[in-house]
């Protein structure tokens, strides 16, 4: 997660080993309509499929039906508050099913109750793991509409799904389709709009494959030795990292991912990174 001001510290619950796939994001209102909870669920379902993993809050509405949907794939939750404080608290159990293929993520002590301007700290986190943020459903003023910003800042792609103009629900969406989000109607948008920017193409499947158990892509000694050695106190891009050590863009995120944990790297604006 590579954004200006990220949390100095990381508490994560699950697989370890989803960090390291190609991430989106999927937020939108807690106040979701119907068909707003079933798109979310099958956009969900087919970045799965394609090889990706969904980012969400683990709030009502939207934020739910997309790690409902993405539970055998793997989903991450960024929590606002607490691992001990799970809110909503009716929430619990769908967390509890989160962690068997994927993780939660906290930057907050783990018996903090979340306040009001924790989630707008939460959301930086969602945005700043994924390449880009989908936004199915969002009023004029709410929180994914700070999501969308923030992914903006950070430079990540930003998409909308388009909704009524009689729905309050979809008056955010249709305002960032007009500044200039990408239109989704299908994942295949979110794929193809992705693909360039992570190196390689990930294809929806043809029909609906066997669910197999995951497999960890860790990084090898010499791939660590490698991106560290490229390391220094002179800030650098992540594309730099990625051409210089031959790794994929999914490996380096996670050598880059254990050296935060480890307080061993600084973020710089425009994404650069220096070794402490």
């Amino acid at each position: 997660m590579m954004i200006d001001d990220a949390p100095p510290l990381l508490a994560v619950q699950g697989r370890h080993d989803i960090f390291a796939r190609p991430l989106v994001a999927i937020v939108g209102s807690r106040n979701a309509s119907a068909a707003g909870m079933k798109f979310a669920s099958g956009l969900a379902r087919d970045l799965g499929g394609a090889g990706y993993g969904v980012v969400s809050g683990l709030a009502r509405g939207i934020d739910a039906a997309a790690h409902r949907a993405s539970l055998d794939t793997g989903t991450i939750a960024v929590l606002a508050g607490g691992h001990e404080r799970i809110y909503p608290a009716e929430h619990v159990q769908l967390l509890a099913d989160i962690l068997a293929q994927g993780a939660a993520i906290s930057e907050m002590p783990l018996t903090w109750e979340p306040r009001a301007h924790d989630f707008p700290r939460r959301n930086r986190i969602i945005s700043g793991l994924s390449a880009g943020v989908v936004l199915v459903e969002a009023a004029r003023r709410s929180g994914s509409l700070i999501t969308a910003r923030l992914a903006g800042e950070q430079g990540r792609e930003v998409f909308a799904v388009p909704g009524s103009p009689l729905d309050p629900r979809a008056e955010g969406t249709n305002g960032l389709l007009k500044q200039g989000a990408i239109m989704v109607t299908e994942a295949k948008d979110v794929i193809d709009a992705l693909a360039p920017i992570l190196g390689r193409g990930f294809d929806l499947p043809v029909e609906e494959p066997e669910r197999e158990e995951p497999t960890a892509n860790e990084p090898s000694d010499d791939e660590r030795g490698r991106i560290v050695g490229l390391l220094g106190p002179s800030p650098c891009s992540l594309d730099d990292l990625v051409r210089l050590s031959r790794s994929s863009p999914a490996i380096v995120r996670m050598v880059l991912l254990e050296l935060e944990l480890a307080g061993r790297i600084e973020r710089h604006g425009g994404g650069l990174v220096s070794l402490v």
